[in-house]
């Protein structure tokens, strides 16, 4: 009879040790971390006080994206990447590297420092409300939580992996008919071929207007770009709307051409 209360708080112990995901909890779905941008919304230390070293700019929050294993930062001075695993509830990141821009701005310097110190060995993660406005949880071994918002990529958007392509865009736009937008301008846009090595390919193609905009490229007079795109697919659009979506991806070539430059 005295058996089961030896043994009682034996199990109590073993039931305290217990990770909570094998208690049930649910496990944060890893799958989740590459189809958002997740901007930094807010981040605390363990006492509670707000880490300042990480907002170094309101309008340019800090972004982490997820991507084939890894990671990157940005909207700092410096790019910062490196490797990511998800087990369970937890988020291991591998050696950072970053680029050696100097760093005009001593609070941008400060905050590129700020979040490589925090995305180092495991974190704790969780999101929360992951098919409406997500929102990623970090816990650092130190105690920090940092909070970021997500905001769908162009892939999670569009429902494919776009093709990418590069357009050379020309320095000027041009008038350019529609039927809806009297006195339109259109982006002047051919495309460039590049082989493996990124090493011009043939002969660009021909100079053609282009009705719509590319996300997250803003056009100078003046300014002739090369750009690494995006190129989505859009299904079961109106009549009179593009039925494809072009997506920022870097910018490859930038020259300043001069107003009026022909082509």
């Amino acid at each position: 009879m005295k058996y089961p209360l030896l043994f009682l708080p034996l199990a109590l112990a073993a039931c305290a040790a217990t990770p909570a995901h094998d208690r049930g909890a649910a496990v944060p779905d890893g799958s989740q971390l590459p189809r958002y941008h997740w901007a930094l919304q807010q981040a605390q230390d363990k006492s509670g006080a707000r880490i300042g070293s990480l907002f170094a700019r309101a309008d340019a929050p800090l972004q982490l994206d997820f991507s084939t294993g890894r990671l990157s930062v940005a909207n700092g001075c410096n790019r910062i990447g490196g490797s990511y695993s998800v087990k369970d509830d937890r988020l291991s990141v591998g050696p950072l590297m970053q680029t050696m821009m100097a760093c005009p701005d001593p609070k941008l310097a400060a905050q590129d420092a700020a979040i490589g110190v925090r995305l180092r060995d495991q974190l704790r993660f969780s999101i929360a409300d992951a098919d409406a406005s997500p929102r990623l949880q970090l816990i650092t071994a130190s105690g920090d939580t940092l909070v970021f918002q997500g905001q769908p990529t162009a892939q999670t958007r569009y429902g494919s992996e776009g093709e990418t392509v590069f357009l050379e865009v020309a320095a000027d736009t041009r008038p350019c008919s529609h039927p809806l937008i009297p006195n339109m301008q259109c982006l002047q846009v051919r495309e460039r071929h590049y082989n493996a090595n990124g090493v011009v390919d043939g002969q660009p193609g021909t100079w053609q207007p282009l009705y719509q905009n590319i996300e997250g490229y803003t056009h100078e007079a003046g300014i002739r770009n090369v750009l690494r795109v995006k190129r989505y697919q859009l299904h079961n659009v109106p009549a009179d709307a593009p039925s494809t979506a072009y997506v920022l991806d870097m910018v490859v070539e930038s020259e300043v051409v001069g107003a009026k430059a022909g082509h």
